[in-house]
């Protein structure tokens, strides 16, 4: 049986690169693997833009759910360094769900999207036989802005130092806390378990990209998702063919992540981890980022340098793409564990 999750550049290869219908001039960014925005220069603007599964868990509490949705689907396009635009969404929802849960869904995309200044301009809504949760159906989301204000996927240079917000596995620890803290309650604390719980609203990049980009110079932006931060460093090396050294101990680890990741028996370095930024910064930079984040209580550190040689190297050892990431064999493993 295929592995669950993200498909891997081998597949992306062999099946999707090779089809991507007519060329056109006014593309300057398409598809690569494990990158997250393409590009279209529309008029001397450019308009970065992402697609991503509409991801809602019923067990998170719907309004929860819904602002874990709307950020995962702007994720992509903030890490182009232009702040979101405009949005479309279409839900294919199970037939399941009632008219209010709906209400509360959309209310909330609503309401973060005026916050982050982003208009809905098209879309599509019903009910289908087979639909199911988590997700509900699929998204664009655009940018539009200046080229001179885009921060590249491929744009890391050799000298770079690596900057890192919050710390990996957010997202493998906020969710599977959330949804099994009955389980973890026999083996953690309940300190540890609050501190789990408390990584949910962590699970958004945004505010990380657009206040990194802003204070700038940044040369390359990834979020840490699907096999975490060696994942994501990997794919930010391969982009722009140079090398990365990750010192591990100058992470930050956020409360709670190290004692749920033991308990759920996964590594957190190479588990999804949404709302982590991964950003090359040059040197002269540095200061600048890690200041501008701190005014907006982000945490973040230097934790690694851009070389002149391939993939990635922890804590001097080379370290390949961890290929599958563990959270959807976890949160299947313990779905059965609860309902049965």
């Amino acid at each position: 049986m295929p592995e669950l999750g993200k498909v891997d550049r081998e597949f992306f290869d062999e099946y999707i690169y090779p089809n991507l219908g007519a060329e056109r001039d006014d593309v300057t960014l398409g598809p690569q693997h494990g990158v997250d925005f393409g590009v279209v220069d529309i008029g001397g603007q450019a308009v970065a833009m992402a697609s991503d599964p509409v991801f809602v868990m019923p067990s998170l509490g719907f309004e929860r759910a819904a602002w874990f949705a709307f950020h995962i689907l702007m994720s992509d396009v903030a890490v182009s360094g232009l702040p979101p635009t405009h949005l479309s969404v279409d839900f294919n929802l199970p037939p399941e769900i009632t008219n209010e849960e709906f209400r509360t869904v959309w209310e909330t995309f609503d309401a973060e999207a005026r916050d982050l200044g982003v208009s809905v301009v098209t879309g599509h809504t019903g009910r289908y036989a087979g639909c199911n949760y988590p997700m509900v159906g699929g998204a664009t989301a655009l940018s539009v802005g200046e080229f001179d204000d885009i921060v590249r996927p491929d744009g890391a240079q050799v000298g770079d130092r690596v900057v890192i917000t919050k710390g990996p596995a957010i997202e493998a620890t906020g969710l599977l806390s959330i949804q099994f803290e009955s389980l973890m309650a026999d083996a953690m604390d309940a300190e540890a378990i609050d501190a789990a719980t408390g990584r949910f609203y962590d699970m958004s990049p945004v505010k990380d990209a657009l206040t990194a980009a802003a204070a700038g110079p940044v040369t390359a932006m990834h979020d840490a998702t699907e096999c975490g931060i060696y994942g994501g460093l990997y794919e930010i090396a391969r982009a722009a063919g140079v090398g990365i050294e990750l010192e591990t101990d100058r992470v930050p680890m956020q409360p709670g992540v190290a004692e749920a990741c033991d308990f759920f028996g996964i590594d957190p370095w190479i588990s999804i981890s949404e709302g982590t930024l991964l950003a090359t910064v040059s040197p002269e930079g540095v200061d600048d980022v890690l200041a501008a984040l701190d005014a907006e209580d982000i945490p973040a550190a230097d934790a690694g340098r851009v070389t002149d040689g391939s993939g990635l190297v922890v804590d001097g050892e080379p370290t390949d793409h961890p290929g599958v990431d563990p959270f959807w064999g976890t949160f299947e493993e313990y779905l059965g564990k609860l309902q049965g």
